[in-house]
């Protein structure tokens, strides 16, 4: 609230609406939905609707609850007429995550200055405090034993669809929340898609079986992938899953705080230049984790970040040959002034199962 409060007073805002909800988490502690905050320099509200005013009440006791269905008909009506009350003349707004329909009823039900405020309080967000990092690395620490688990159900003729929903279970078991994100399963020729969705599809003997996934602990999240082959590996994917190795461990080698996250693209490719390969890589090869599981800085050639420490963020180039597979290896890193820590503690070697 205080670096809120001050970059409001720099850039000449009476208030500001926080609407994205992992942002109204982040500055509220609350853990529920349908939750908007108007914070000036003097008070704190928080709109919702009647389902949820219990839960604000016992979460945030220092928040001013308004009824914005019951008492205003829609939030704009009701934001109108808090700063119409408390005489705020221009309020910050997130854009990216307000609708259009949303914008077009707050400027029609509000006379002052709308400000677009987008990245704000993501950057307050990306370097993130001493209780936010023990949360973070517990995360890590469940997605670490879930995986354990999981490696003994992999076999010749289970699904992908079962083993995924098998790996929720596990980290829900060891100890995550009870609503993990979804988690990315694939075998076989499938595990070129890096996003792909697990499926009904039976892993097969010889199939690469890519797993990327991750838990929430207090609402903080883990992502990492491992690759394990079901059976022998073959000499090429030997090759490749090398290769990917020495890509993760190069850029792991790179990063501390000041680093261009662009500099790490390219360490990530120095491995693969001049193979056959190279076409084959992705350009996004890492991104901050907290709240939400994609969070800047974004390391890729194009990125304009710098990685600081405090940064929790994953390192994650892969190898994705159409018709074949793909291999990626997703660690989970604490940046600090000379270095990195791995919250990852599962291993990076090759898993023949």
């Amino acid at each position: 609230m205080e670096r809120l409060l001050a970059y409001m007073e720099r850039e000449h805002l009476a208030g500001m609406l926080v609407s994205k909800p992992v942002n109204v988490k982040y500055v509220s502690h609350y853990t529920g939905e349908d939750s908007w905050l108007l914070l000036t320099a003097g008070e704190k509200f928080f709109l919702t609707d009647p389902r949820y005013t219990e839960q604000v009440s016992y979460e945030c006791p220092d928040y001013t609850i308004v009824n914005w269905r019951d008492d205003y008909g829609s939030v704009p009506a009701a934001v109108a007429s808090l700063a119409k009350e408390h005489d705020l003349k221009s309020i910050g707004y997130e854009a990216q995550h307000l609708s259009a329909a949303q914008y077009q009823a707050l400027q029609d039900a509000f006379p002052g200055d709308l400000v677009a405020a987008d990245g704000v309080i993501e950057e307050f967000r990306s370097v993130k405090r001493p209780e936010e990092i023990e949360c973070l690395r517990i995360s890590c620490d469940i997605a670490c034993r879930a995986f354990e688990r999981i490696l003994k159900d992999i076999r010749v003729g289970v699904t992908e669809k079962e083993l995924a929903a098998r790996l929720s279970l596990y980290m829900v078991l060891e100890g995550s929340d009870t609503q993990p994100y979804g988690n990315i399963l694939i075998s076989g020729a499938r595990t070129s898609l890096l996003h792909g969705i697990p499926s009904q599809k039976a892993v097969e003997y010889g199939d690469l079986v890519l797993m990327d996934f991750g838990c929430q602990y207090h609402g903080y999240l883990s992502d990492m992938t491992r690759t394990v082959v079901v059976g022998k590996a073959t000499p090429r994917q030997r090759e490749v899953y090398a290769l990917e190795q020495k890509m993760v461990a190069d850029v792991e080698a790179l990063l501390k705080d000041g680093v261009a996250a662009s500099d790490a693209y390219r360490a990530s490719t120095k491995a693969i230049e001049g193979t056959e390969y190279y076409p084959y890589h992705y350009t996004g090869i890492g991104h901050g984790v907290g709240m939400f599981v994609h969070e800047v800085p974004f390391m890729s050639p194009v990125s304009k970040d710098i990685i600081r420490a405090g940064n929790v963020m994953t390192v994650e180039p892969g190898i994705y040959i159409p018709g074949w597979g793909g291999i990626r290896i997703e660690d989970q890193l604490l940046i600090t002034q000379e270095g990195n820590e791995n919250l990852i503690s599962a291993t990076k070697d090759l898993i023949e199962l």
